[in-house]
């Protein structure tokens, strides 16, 4: 072979390409790698013009890919005051009162990542809220992204009340009293973020290139974005104007059940539209919501009655998207969170299979799943891409959280079934759904691996039977990533042809315990053979 333009060393470098073994060396030219081996090998590699960097006890691993996140939504949906660590009401209340002195007169009051469990008794009512902020619009966002609690002076501003009857008691909370402020999904929060004064597009940019910097300091090379909403596609140009992201980003915008034809076009048309590190890929649709606010299908109500009807109200023009968007050669990522939603997707995806479709298409989260839907993922080639700190940060092992709470007991023990998954021969991605939780790797592995917080060893695990193992974690984030994107020659993987994406870890990931893992230092990550991040104690 030619002299290559780089050649990155290390102690150990896991390929995880199918009968690779390990290796020490990676030989780029230009962004793919040409070559991968031992030290002595990556000799004969090394010429006048290589630039060689030898990360000496690191290990090496193909670049990780975060396959479900919201990078660029998740700029407006982490507007205002952070509610991620309030766990009860009077910590609420202090936290809102805060963020309502910060406010100048006139501005929306925001906050976000509220868990459920910390509104007070008897639930969310902007009667409470109201109490603390006054006659000021205000949003107080749950931690899931699919709720909020307005205050009644953000009802007026939206004319939510003229859009109850349109949008029916499950999006637009109602009591006795009227209005309850709470609104869900995206049909109902679209009217809320309508009013809001659009944040700068330069200011948006700024933040994501600092967020996707932060994403590249924990090994992250490539994340899927599930979304392309508003001015996102400004948003990106003007990042990429600032220089290079950092990380790369494919982005699926959604389709929803009130789109046409000529809309599921305009979607495809789109898939067209890239920068140098960004390209739109995929289409994702809804046909639930979540557990925790009701909203979720499942194949019986939930405790309090809900949770028993899909947000694709019409299945015979889901399965005419799907097929659309097939013939068209767009892979599709459907939000199936309960039993019946995930069994729908999964029909309608095997119809496709049976067709003679050869796309991978996507099922997010599968939070709820009995036995018999489990072997149909690996029949249909259907890929589970899933969450495991939706569980381990959200769920108690003892029932007592509002999610396992709603579940009758048979369907809270069929959560997050990853290792079930495996087992029986599926894709299983896995990723953050940043801001949902945190986007970092390190935790979302170590988690998989141990069912709890791996920081919290006394803390009983969830559902420990669904552990995975060392290798299968990182393979979410590695070559099952990879193969739920269609990309599996592409990324994933350290091979001649691939992407030079790299991540370089100071111990071996497949080695260390999971608390350990936690707190690697990432000591470098390659993006198409370039640095996007160093170790502050490396030179540079």
């Amino acid at each position: 072979m030619t002299y290559a333009d780089q050649v990155v060393l290390a102690c150990r470098v896991h390929p995880m390409a199918p009968d690779a073994g390990v290796a020490e060396a990676v030989a780029v030219r230009g962004d793919r790698i040409e070559a991968v081996g031992s030290r002595a090998q990556a000799r004969a590699w090394i010429g006048p013009g290589t630039t060689v960097t030898d990360h000496g006890s690191g290990v090496i691993t193909p670049g990780l890919v975060d396959a479900h996140s919201h990078p660029v939504l998740g700029l407006r949906m982490t507007a205002g005051a952070d509610l991620t660590g309030v766990t009860s009401p009077d910590e609420l209340r202090s936290a809102l009162a805060t963020a309502a002195a910060a406010t100048p007169s006139g501005a929306w009051i925001q906050a976000w990542g509220l868990k459920p469990d910390a509104w007070p008794a008897p639930g969310p009512h902007r009667s409470w809220l109201d109490a603390i902020v006054g006659d000021r619009p205000a949003l107080v966002r749950f931690f899931d992204g699919h709720a909020v609690v307005a205050s009644t002076r953000a009802l007026e501003l939206a004319g939510t009340a003229g859009l109850a009857d349109v949008l029916g008691p499950g999006l637009v909370g109602r009591d006795a009293q009227g209005l309850t402020g709470v609104v869900r999904e995206p049909a109902g929060l679209a009217h809320l973020d309508a009013v809001i004064a659009p944040a700068d597009v330069a200011d948006e940019a700024a933040r994501l290139h600092a967020l996707l910097a932060a994403m590249a300091a924990t090994g992250l090379t490539t994340v899927h974005a599930l979304d392309l909403e508003g001015d996102a596609l400004a948003v990106l140009a003007a990042a990429e104007a600032r220089g290079r992201l950092p990380v790369r980003l494919l982005l699926s915008p959604w389709c929803g059940p009130d789109l046409d034809v000529d809309g599921w076009r305009a979607l495809v048309d789109l898939q067209r539209r890239s920068g140098e590190r960004w390209a739109v890929r995929g289409v994702k649709l809804f046909l639930d919501g979540t557990i925790d606010h009701g909203t979720a299908w499942l194949s019986r109500p939930d405790r309090w009655g809900q949770s028993d009807v899909s947000l694709w109200p019409d299945r015979e023009r889901y399965a005419a998207a799907l097929a659309f968007f097939d013939r068209h050669g767009v892979a599709t990522a459907t939000h199936a969170i309960g039993d019946a939603s995930v069994g729908c997707a999964l029909d309608v995806i095997g119809d496709l299979r049976r067709a003679g479709s050869t796309l991978v298409h996507r099922i997010e989260h599968i939070e709820t799943a009995p036995d018999h839907l489990l072997p149909r993922f690996a029949e249909v080639g259907a890929a589970a891409c899933m969450q495991p700190t939706h569980c381990t940060r959200y769920v108690a092992a003892d029932g007592s959280d509002n999610w396992s709470a709603r579940l009758p007991e048979h369907q809270a023990r069929q959560a997050w079934r990853t290792r079930d998954l495996r087992d029986l021969g599926a894709i299983v991605a896995l990723g953050s759904d940043w801001p949902i939780a945190h986007y970092d790797p390190r935790q979302v592995m170590a988690d998989a691996q141990e069912r709890r917080p791996a920081e919290l060893p006394d803390a009983a695990p969830v559902g420990p039977e669904q552990r995975l193992t060392a290798r299968m974690a990182l393979e979410g984030y590695t070559t099952h990533a990879a193969a739920a994107d269609g990309l599996a020659a592409e990324l994933g993987v350290l091979a001649p042809g691939a992407r030079a994406d790299l991540t370089v870890f100071a111990a071996d990931p497949l080695e260390l315990p999971p608390g350990e893992l936690l707190t690697c230092p990432v000591l470098a990550t390659y993006v198409g053979g370039v640095p996007t991040h160093r170790h502050a104690d490396l030179p540079h």
